[in-house]
Order: C-alpha cells, then sequence, then structure tokens
C-alpha cells in the first residue's frame, strides 16, 4: 500500500479522499491555485504544492506541474478526483512515465471511454443497448443537421468529450439545431478543448439511472447497484438516490450485467459508472461511461456500507477486489442533494461571494456532509459553484426523504445566493416523493417548485424585530464594558421613561413590502405591536446567530444573521430576507443608468450576437458571457436597438459591468 498520495484536485472532493487516506495512515499531498491558497483542502492535507494562478488552464489542468508536485513530494499515486484531469488519458500516460501510479483506469480504457463517439461503437460490439443516434466523426454543421433530420425531433446534442451537462443542448425543432449546435461545440471546446459531439434521439420523459462498477488487474469486476440521478436542471443532476425506486431485481441484474460487460470490454480497473437512459417501461441504452468516481458515489456508499475510495486505492496498489458479487447488498434507502451557490429564481445562475454564516446540519449514521468550505471562504468565480454534497441514509425511502427534508432545515448558508430552499421544495414535491421521476421532473413541476414569493409570515417580522431590540441592547452592553463609566444609565436599553411607557419603531423590508413594528416597554418586560396586535416578547441569543424567541407564551427556535442592512431569518427550515430600514438615513429618487444590460457575474464575453444599430424584439439573444465554466445569454429586455456593446470578444467583465447600450422601442414599454 502507498505511503503517500497526491490529489490533484480541489474541493469537496479532495477533502473526501483526504478523509479515506488519513484513516488508512496514507499521507496526502493537496495541490492548490493562488486563489486556494486557504482552502479547506490545504487546510486538511498533510502538505500541500501552489501549481499556478486561479485560472484551471493554469494550474489544475496543467499536467506537468502536477506531476512536478508528485515528485518533489514523493507521492507514490496521484487520485485525480472527478473533473479536471481524472479522465484525461495524456495526464495518466504522464503517470506512468513517471513510475506515479494513477488512481484510475488503465490508459487505454479513458482513451475508448473518453469519447463518447467512440464508446458507442465499442458497446455496439459488446451488445450493450444503445439510444438511436449519430456517432460519427463528420463534424461538419450540414451533415449533423442532415442526421438530426434523420433521427427526427427532439434530438440532443452532445459533446463527444463532455460530462457534467456541458456542451448538451436539446433541440425541439429543425430551425433552432444552428444555434444549438453553435453553442455546444463553443461550450465544449471551452471545458474539454474538444468541440466534437453526437447526436442522440432525445427520449420523453426518460429516466437515468446509472450502475457502479468496480474491476481490478486480476480479472475481477462487480457492480455495487444503481443509482438513479433522473432529478436534473440544465442536464446537471441535482439530487442522487439509491437503489433506484421501482427497479426490480431481473431489471437490475440484467442492467448490472450490461454495465460489467461494458467494463470489461474495455479491460477496466478501479472505479466506474455505466450509464443509462431508461424509457418509463424500464428498456434501457447504454449513454456512456465515466472513466472516475462520480460526485454521487456517497449514496452508493451509504446503502453498501462501503468506502469506494477506500477500494479505489487499495486496486490501484495491485490488490484484488475486497469481495465478490455475491457479498454484495443493499441496506436501506439513502438520498443526495447537491448544495449550491446559485439563485434558483433566476435559472440556476451561480453566485459568488464569501460565506458570511454556515452552520450545516450535526453528522449522525444517518446524516453526511461532503464539503470543501467553511465559514468566512469564498465561493470563487474560477471554479464550480458547490457548497457541499447533503447525503441522508434510513431504512426506506420514505424514511429518507423525512431525514433529507430535515437536514435541509438544519442547514443555513449566507452570504451567496443558495439552493436550499429550492431543494426542500422538491424533496417534498408530490411527484418527487411518490417517484414519479424523469429528467423533466424539475420543469413540469414549476408551479410547485418555483411559488411566486409572498410575504413572510407575522411572526418572521416579529423575530426579526425582536432580534434588532436584543442586538442593540447587546452593542450597548458591549460599549458599556468599553467605557469609563460602566454603569452609566445611557447605556441601559430597557426603555425607562419617567411617569410614561416608551415605544419604539422598528422599521424592516421584505421583498417590496415595508412594515414597522412597534416596541413597547411595559414594566420589566416588552411587547411588540405589529398590524394591530400586540403580543408579549422576549428572546436571547445563544451560538451561531441561534435565537430562542418567546411569543405571547410561544416558543419558537430561531436564527438571525445580521450581513450590512440585511437580516437572515431562519424559522422551521426557511430563510426569509429583511432589510433593516434607518429612519435616520435618506436616499433621493433614482436608479442605475437606465438602458444599460450589466453582467449578473464576472466573466467573459464570447460572442456578440446582435447587430449594432440593429432592431430586435423582446427576448433576443445580444452576446453571450462565459462565467462559471457554463454559457448565459444576455437577453433584450424589451424590443428595442442594440446602440453599442461595452466589450469585445475575448474580454473579461466583472460584476455589475455594463455590456450593452441599448435603446427601448415605445412599444416595449407597452403591458402585453
Amino acid at each position: 500500500m502507498f505511503t503517500k498520495i497526491l490529489i490533484a484536485n480541489r474541493g469537496e472532493i479532495a477533502c473526501r479522499v483526504i478523509k479515506t487516506a488519513r484513516r488508512m495512515g496514507i499521507r496526502s499531498v493537496a495541490v492548490y491555485s493562488e486563489a486556494d491558497a486557504g482552502a479547506r483542502h490545504v487546510r486538511l492535507a498533510d502538505e500541500a504544492v501552489c501549481i499556478g494562478a486561479p485560472p484551471p488552464r493554469e494550474s489544475y489542468l496543467v499536467i506537468d506541474k502536477i506531476i512536478g508536485a508528485a515528485l518533489a513530494t514523493g507521492a507514490q499515486a496521484i487520485h485525480p478526483g472527478y473533473g479536471f484531469l481524472s479522465e484525461n488519458e495524456e495526464f495518466a500516460e504522464a503517470c506512468a512515465k513517471n513510475n506515479i501510479v494513477f488512481v484510475g483506469p488503465p490508459v487505454s480504457a479513458i482513451r475508448a471511454m473518453g469519447l463518447k463517439s467512440e464508446s458507442k461503437k465499442l458497446m455496439e460490439k459488446a451488445g450493450v443497448p444503445l439510444t438511436p443516434g449519430y456517432h460519427g466523426d463528420n463534424q461538419e454543421p450540414a451533415h449533423l443537421k442532415k442526421q438530426a433530420d434523420a433521427i427526427g425531433y427532439p434530438v440532443l446534442i452532445k459533446a463527444s468529450a463532455g460530462g457534467g451537462g456541458k456542451g448538451m443542448r436539446a433541440v425541439w425543432k429543425a430551425e433552432e439545431f444552428a444555434d444549438a449546435l453553435a453553442s455546444c461545440q463553443r461550450e465544449a471546446k471551452s471545458s474539454f478543448g474538444d468541440e466534437h459531439v453526437l447526436i442522440e434521439k432525445y427520449l420523453q420523459r426518460p429516466r437515468h439511472i446509472e450502475i457502479q462498477v468496480f474491476g481490478d488487474s486480476h480479472g475481477n469486476c462487480v457492480y455495487l447497484f444503481e443509482r438513479d440521478c433522473s432529478v436534473q436542471r440544465r442536464h446537471q443532476k441535482v439530487v442522487e438516490e439509491a437503489p433506484a425506486p421501482g427497479m426490480t431485481a431481473e431489471r437490475r441484474a440484467a442492467m448490472g450485467k450490461a454495465a460489467v460487460d461494458a467494463a470489461r470490454a474495455v479491460g477496466y480497473v478501479g472505479a466506474g459508472t455505466v450509464e443509462f437512459i431508461v424509457n418509463q417501461e424500464g428498456t434501457f441504452y447504454f449513454m456512456e461511461m465515466n472513466t472516475r468516481l462520480q460526485v454521487e458515489h456517497p449514496v452508493t456508499e451509504m446503502i453498501t456500507g462501503l468506502d469506494l475510495v477506500e477500494w479505489q486505492l487499495k486496486v490501484a496498489a495491485g490488490e484484488p477486489l475486497p469481495l465478490a458479487q455475491k457479498q454484495l447488498r443493499i441496506h436501506g434507502h439513502a438520498l443526495e442533494a447537491r448544495i449550491y451557490a446559485e439563485d434558483p429564481d433566476k435559472g440556476f445562475l451561480p453566485s459568488i461571494g464569501r460565506l458570511i454564516h454556515l452552520a450545516p446540519p450535526a453528522e449522525t449514521i444517518n446524516v453526511r456532509v461532503d464539503t470543501g468550505v467553511e465559514q468566512d471562504d469564498e465561493i470563487s468565480p474560477h471554479y464550480d459553484p458547490m457548497i457541499a454534497k447533503l447525503i441522508v441514509w434510513d431504512e426506506s425511502r420514505e424514511r429518507a426523504l423525512a431525514r433529507m427534508l430535515q437536514a435541509l432545515a438544519d442547514y443555513r448558508v449566507v452570504g451567496v445566493s443558495n439552493n436550499i430552499g429550492f431543494l426542500s421544495r422538491l424533496v417534498a414535491c408530490p411527484a418527487f416523493a411518490q417517484a414519479e421521476l424523469d429528467t423533466g421532473l424539475i420543469e413540469r413541476e414549476r408551479g410547485f417548485l418555483f411559488p411566486e414569493g409572498g410575504e413572510p409570515p407575522a411572526e418572521a417580522w416579529l423575530v426579526a424585530a425582536l432580534a434588532e431590540l436584543i442586538q442593540d441592547r447587546q452593542y450597548a452592553a458591549a460599549e458599556a464594558l468599553a467605557g469609563n463609566d460602566q454603569h452609566s444609565p445611557w447605556h441601559v436599553r430597557d426603555g425607562w421613561r419617567v411617569n410614561s411607557t416608551a415605544r419604539r419603531e422598528i422599521r424592516l423590508r421584505a421583498g417590496e413590502s415595508e412594515k414597522a413594528a412597534h416596541a413597547i416597554y411595559a414594566g420589566s418586560g416588552i411587547e411588540l405591536e405589529f398590524e394591530g396586535h400586540r403580543v408579549a416578547a422576549a428572546g436571547r441569543f445563544i451560538d451561531g446567530g441561534q435565537l430562542r424567541v418567546d411569543l405571547g407564551g410561544r416558543r419558537i427556535s430561531a436564527t438571525v444573521v445580521a450581513a450590512n442592512e440585511k437580516r437572515h431569518v431562519f424559522i422551521d427550515g426557511v430563510c426569509h430576507l429583511f432589510s433593516a430600514i434607518d429612519p435616520l438615513f435618506h436616499t433621493g429618487s433614482g436608479g442605475g443608468a437606465e438602458g444599460g444590460l450589466t453582467a449578473p457575474m464576472p466573466g467573459k464575453v464570447i460572442a456578440l450576437i446582435a447587430a449594432v444599430g440593429g432592431k430586435v424584439e423582446k427576448g433576443a439573444p445580444l452576446l453571450i458571457l462565459e462565467a462559471m465554466k457554463m454559457e448565459h445569454t444576455i437577453a433584450a429586455p424589451s424590443a428595442g436597438t442594440v446602440k453599442a456593446f461595452r466589450f469585445n470578444v475575448g474580454e473579461q467583465v466583472s460584476d455589475g459591468a455594463e455590456l450593452v447600450e441599448f435603446e427601448a422601442d415605445k412599444r416595449g414599454h407597452e403591458p402585453a
């Protein structure tokens, strides 16, 4: 067994590998970019080596730098994690040339499965069922369009070297094909350095089910059952679970055999995943094989009781698989939810910034949190915006769902937009709860998952107001301790008045609504008056912003986190956002520059679509911004004229930068 390994990755997967290595008595070496100098994986590792500037192409994707770090530190093996160089055959070859063990499959297997089009041909020879489509080498747009027309719409364009939903577009009509193809090829080139695509029939209401396989260098190969990854947004997985709901023993055996056949066809060694597209009747088709550990591997670990990273290290060291197929068992049900810094209400637009407050649920035998960040860390524009993976397990799917809902309710994130509220609605959605799963579930259930923004309940306003009073009292006490006269009555904020009752107004805003609560100091206590009702109120802060509140004899547990004028109030798993209004502060009317369209985040302009001086309709694409590894189209807010572009193709833009000078038509302001 190895005594030292290097992890050629970052974030939660690097932390995950370090955890197992430490348990096995193996020292770990982290690599990091300049942006990650203080990252959690760097803090956890036994050693760490800086490998360059923040952009991945200058650090995490530079093979020579990573090999150099391994040689300099004496690492005997490199674990690539997932993403970055994990499925790069040149990297695996470089490891071999330098007598470093690559913790993954042979170069031949990576090469065979690395290009989706080539892997389809191999699987066809191995007898693995395939989705109808075109996997050829002719990449001329006209030829690809002809193939798509022959297959019949809708079709799916997929980057041949891709993964994670990047370089993938569903095309519903022939006239949409050219633009979708160009976008796929740009994104594929940017993410994988290869713009080659394939085209497949887009199945209606399909499920995405994958089989975990494992092979060793002694000729053994097993499958560790399946995971259902059907719930996706933008072709990226959101919630995964194991085992797949509704899976029969016969179908599991058939899919397991097909997956093992696929692995054996390429002489596979190590952890891999064979992904299938499955129709509602249960017919399955090979989609692709990922020659690495998957993001969602923890659900397999939870239902089997195994550590897949430990298996990877043992197999890479030349040991046989720890168990045979007949020894593997499924116990219980597990779910994984990906906690992202993104805004679901804005098309899942990624969010960046400092994690001002981060409090995950407590880890137990039922709850696991895999993360690469801690409170005060930054979500950077350079990398994937994942905060953590939240994994739960219980004896049945129904109980696991309840576990997940509670764990999500206990998760607190402040500082970046996040998808926790969305995930809570998703898990509670009747279609998901009843296992009516397919890749279109999120879009189909939009009414439930994206409700119209409502006002916070009265108790949230009261808790926010009470928190203001308590914090004000705490600030006064702190000032008294720091002052010369600690016993001055001016430091006591108890509302005492001579022969009168003191009243204080606390004004708050939530969305477009602005309201006031009035604190009435009566005797030794406080009463809060809100919307014509008065209630006795008391409370105190404990650790981490937690607030114990008593409203009229009703006890409420809440968390209140202040960030500048914002007040994040967590009650019953829901975050209500307020702004505290200072009555002494006044701003005049006015706003931003009229007619400007701004960047929603830092990024790079990769295409200018509209013509300067040209008329466009509402919703027409104006330019494309690349940020957080994805393309984001900036569209016209109304009918109008593009007066000028502020940036050229290839230029970097900052968050909020004005991108387009746009003049709206008068008719563009008329109600629809």
